[in-house]
């Protein structure tokens, strides 16, 4: 009989350990780890369907790194802010985005700006962010290609930017703290689709566009991602912009072309719905870059 009790009390005791061990196995789970993305359509994961048509993917580099991230033994929580359209002054100045301009999945954040909802995240999550990722600048420039003197327009539009994504990386940089690791990126040379044009001032674009991206563009925005502490991603030359142009690729229903053109037509959408957006290939070549800039756990 006692040997009978003493039996069921360790039953017992046993019984509440194991809870015991349970629980608290679950209050020491590891906290989540957030990757925060910033920007315009190619944060938010834009691909088109059509000529004017398309919506914000899971396709995009933002969520594809988030997957890709634990090879490298991260485990991503994506906060997106990104909003398709932004410039570096609506990321400032505009409040909210529209819901069909928000990546899939992405919360709405109401009245507040996109640079002060993600400063907020920043803060609140403090000690808890693994990664930032910031895309903005391009549609400062895009209309560019269309200008009388694309270079002065070009030159007139980064100085805006400069002032503009100077004061976002500042605000970035003091929310996420001094050792939050924060990426910029650029962006592929998508007006190398413009040498497929029949008209020769339009030819002409693609070769004034490498000039463009390598000398004005790009430093600029590794400039300002620099003195922020953050790392520079250089897209333009990973999706092959600085290629020779007098190797070809052939590509179907253009044959024969400059490698750096065809690789523009494989990565993005240019060339067939004369749309900026990479596909889904363009998109994992640009998280594999940003995978890139962090070390193995």
């Amino acid at each position: 009989m006692v040997f009978t009790r003493v039996a069921a009390f360790l039953v017992t005791i046993a019984a509440l350990v194991s809870g015991c061990s349970s629980s608290g196995g679950s209050a020491k789970s590891a906290p989540k780890e957030y990757y925060v993305s910033i920007g315009d359509s190619y944060a938010a994961g834009f691909q088109p369907t059509a000529h004017s048509k398309g919506s914000t993917t899971r396709n995009g580099f933002a969520y594809q790194l988030t997957t890709d991230a634990a090879a490298k033994g991260y485990h991503l929580t994506l906060q997106n802010f990104g909003c398709a359209g932004a410039t570096t002054t609506s990321i400032l100045k505009t409040p909210g985005c529209d819901a069909a301009n928000l990546g899939p999945g992405a919360q709405s954040y109401g009245t507040q700006t996109q640079a002060a909802a993600a400063e907020a995240f920043l803060r609140a999550h403090a000690g808890h962010i693994a990664l930032v990722t910031v895309s903005i600048g391009g549609n400062d420039v895009t209309a560019c290609g269309q200008a009388a003197n694309p270079t002065t327009c070009v030159a007139t539009a980064l100085n805006l930017v400069k002032t503009n994504l100077t004061a976002l990386m500042t605000g970035l940089r003091a929310a996420a703290g001094a050792t939050t690791p924060i990426v910029g990126i650029t962006y592929p040379d998508v007006l190398l689709a413009d040498y497929l044009a029949k008209d020769a001032a339009t030819k002409s674009l693609a070769t004034l566009s490498i000039l463009a991206f390598r000398s004005l563009i790009n430093p600029t925005l590794q400039g300002i991602y620099t003195a922020a502490g953050a790392k520079f991603v250089d897209v333009t030359a990973a999706t092959g912009a600085y290629g020779s142009m007098t190797a070809t690729t052939t590509i179907p229903t253009y044959g024969p072309v400059p490698t750096p053109v065809a690789k523009i037509c494989q990565l993005t959408f240019m060339c067939q719905f004369s749309d900026i957006h990479p596909r889904t290939a363009g998109y994992a070549l640009i998280a594999h870059l940003v995978l890139d800039t962090l070390p193995t756990k």
